[in-house]
């Protein structure tokens, strides 16, 4: 059989011979030129375009795309009759796949090869999506517990909430003008909100306080040696404002303890310092433990010596307008105002007047 013969079976797809065969060589391209040139109409041309049409999957001409090579050919057309048994249109087929390309017009077939990749994907080893977490998902707070539990933090809150609801309910009231509810329940409102939740809204009154009131205290205390002897005045109120001056963040006690129980004992006193009601009695003994805690901090009674008894007075001074409000306050000296010497009381462990 001739090269002619050969060439024709080649291009009508002949089942190819016994394994091992070798089929007909098919010239290599000229580089940078996918075909070859139109109107060679060379026998050697026609004969490799027969074979290669045969072999490619839907082309004619035998024309190899870009990049692969005759051997690469061969190697596909081979390895496809070896394992199909077949002719050589496995072959190629297989060296079209490879390419990701038409082995005819040698333009690469990307919609093909994108799939061809996500299949090779799905079916090569991508994880499998993780099951679905349950419907109701893990419990959490206070569903999590037992119902034992659940019931114990229900009525816990419950009881936080009715606390909480009564106390906004009372201040409200102790906050609000004279009405009904105030007249007939004042005493409950009183005995709730003092001393810990007063309201002073003295800041907000139209003529807001335009005094400067400091408090002071001295102690007669009895020496180590049995001598008796009184301090000069400790200006407490100075104490605090030093150590709240340059201070971003004072305490809480540093600003209103002493203020506060200075204006508590004042509400709860006439002008002789008697108290009036029950509730006096309380501010003094509040002042008392303030001076306790205070001229024990400063080592008032030296070693071995104790405080007897105090006494307390307040300091006041008009503080004079600014240039432009217009207002005319006349020079007056500071006003004082003594209060009668208190036993010290006991003290008790931590220091403090019991």
């Amino acid at each position: 059989m001739d090269a002619d013969e050969t060439g024709a079976n080649a291009g009508r797809g002949a089942p190819a011979g016994p394994a091992g065969r070798v089929p007909p060589e098919v010239p290599e391209a000229p580089a940078g030129r996918i075909g070859p040139p139109e109107g060679s109409g060379s026998a050697e041309a026609e004969e490799a375009g027969g074979a290669g049409g045969g072999a490619g999957p839907g082309g004619s001409g035998g024309v190899v795309g870009p990049g692969v090579s005759a051997a690469l050919a061969e190697a596909g057309g081979a390895a496809g009759a070896d394992e199909f048994g077949g002719d050589d249109v496995t072959g190629v087929t297989g060296v079209t796949g490879v390419t990701g390309g038409t082995a005819a017009s040698g333009v690469p077939d990307r919609e093909a090869a994108a799939g061809h990749g996500t299949a090779g994907a799905e079916a090569g080893g991508r994880p499998a999506p993780l099951p679905a977490p349950p419907p109701g998902g893990p419990r959490a707070g206070v569903a999590a517990l037992s119902p034992r539990y659940q019931v114990g933090a229900a009525l816990a809150l419950g009881v936080v909430a009715v606390v909480v609801c009564a106390h906004v309910g009372l201040m409200f009231l102790h906050v609000a003008p004279s009405n009904t509810l105030t007249k007939q329940h004042g005493a409950v409102v009183d005995e709730w909100i003092y001393p810990e939740f007063e309201q002073n809204w003295k800041l907000f009154a139209p003529n807001p306080l335009q005094q400067n009131v400091s408090v002071q205290v001295r102690a007669e205390v009895s020496t180590a040696d049995g001598g008796v002897r009184t301090t000069g005045w400790y200006d407490l109120s100075a104490q605090d404002g030093r150590a709240i001056r340059g201070n971003p963040l004072p305490s809480h006690t540093q600003q209103n303890e002493l203020r506060r129980a200075w204006d508590f004992f004042v509400a709860t006193h006439d002008s002789e310092n008697r108290p009036v009601g029950l509730r006096g009695a309380l501010s003094e003994n509040y002042l008392l433990r303030i001076a306790a805690l205070r001229l024990a901090r400063d080592g008032v009674a030296g070693p071995g010596g104790s405080v007897d008894r105090v006494q307390y007075r307040s300091r006041t001074t008009a503080v004079s307008p600014p240039p432009w409000s217009g207002e005319k306050v006349s020079a007056q000296r500071p006003e004082y105002r003594e209060l009668p010497w208190w036993p010290m009381p006991a003290r008790d462990p931590e220091g403090g007047a019991a």
